[in-house]
């Protein structure tokens, strides 16, 4: 954890560092983990692990399996095309509400990211990949100031994001343009309209992507 994790209080913490092992590939689908040895994992206390676990559940991003075991709920392509349906809806309208309030040092710092992205494609880092590619998002989407569509936006990543990692696991990075550099362009431009249209094709490509492993899967 770094140092302004730190000064959290371990709810927060624990929360946090859990979202990202789900988000990361950490717990892959089906994975069942006990509540345990997660409290070993994370060096914090069972009562933050136990409210960052519920708060995980709530979202769907987790399910009790029984005998103190949790586990990341594996995908079908049937409950996966609802969750795109409802990204490719919100995440283009945080993305277009964000352009107003972008500064020069904030697209600056979604350029690094963005090139932190190019690397970890180039050097098949999946687990970096996934880490940069959703600060990216993640970023643009804070300076929308639309918290209600902020929080659907965590919940579909949360419930998404675990199925990206599959396909990079089978599929790797070799694949996997993206429209950052289109959107990153928009914002320079001032165009909002132009910065949707980009996220919504890269959230897109990505869709198809994971759509197409899904299908194999069945």
């Amino acid at each position: 954890m770094n140092a302004s994790t730190e000064k959290l209080p371990d709810h927060e913490r624990a929360y946090r560092a859990l979202r990202d092992m789900i988000l990361h590939g950490e717990l892959a689908p089906g994975q069942a983990v006990t509540i345990q040895g997660l409290v070993e994992t994370l060096g914090l206390g069972m009562t933050p692990v136990r409210e960052a676990i519920r708060r995980l559940t709530s979202r769907g991003a987790l399910e009790f399996k029984g005998n103190r075991r949790v586990s990341v709920p594996e995908m079908d392509a049937a409950t996966y095309d609802e969750l795109a349906f409802v990204r490719l809806s919100v995440e283009p309208e945080l993305a277009r509400r964000a352009v107003e309030n972008l500064d020069d040092t904030a697209i600056r710092e979604l350029e690094a990211l963005d090139a932190r992205v190019d690397y970890a494609i180039e050097r098949g880092d999946v687990r970096d990949y996934l880490e940069a590619n959703r600060l990216f998002h993640t970023r643009l989407y804070q300076a929308s100031g639309a918290d209600v569509l902020l929080q659907i936006s965590e919940m579909l990543w949360l419930r998404s994001g675990p199925s990206l990692r599959v396909m990079l696991g089978r599929a790797g990075t070799a694949n996997l343009p993206d429209k950052h550099r289109e959107a990153l362009a928009a914002m320079r431009a001032g165009d909002a309209d132009a910065c949707a249209e980009a996220i919504r094709g890269d959230i897109l490509q990505g869709i198809k992507q994971v759509t197409s492993t899904l299908s194999d899967a069945g």
